[in-house]
């Protein structure tokens, strides 16, 4: 499911991704640092800066570790939306 995170975010397609991520939660799947940095990648990509936090947020309250990865996707996603406060 990571990987079709993943090629979602890489066709310009941050709403799938995001959707298969919310199905993922859904089923409980166990969601990795990789499932978290594909959806905030894809987030980014699509100009999503708000969603792109507020998974950063979920992470650190879900004690999913944040790595430079998902540091560097969610900074860009700010960037790309010109939220630089």
């Amino acid at each position: 499911a990571t990987f079709l995170a993943s090629a979602c975010a890489k066709g310009g397609e941050w709403a799938k991704a995001f959707d298969l991520f919310c199905e993922m939660v859904a089923s409980h799947v166990q969601l990795t640092t990789i499932t978290y940095s594909a959806t905030i990648s894809a987030c980014e990509k699509g100009g999503e800066w708000a969603r792109a936090l507020a998974l950063l947020g979920e992470m650190a309250t879900s004690h999913v570790e944040l790595d430079t990865i998902v540091h560097n996707a969610a900074i860009s996603a700010c960037e790309k939306g010109e939220q630089w406060v």
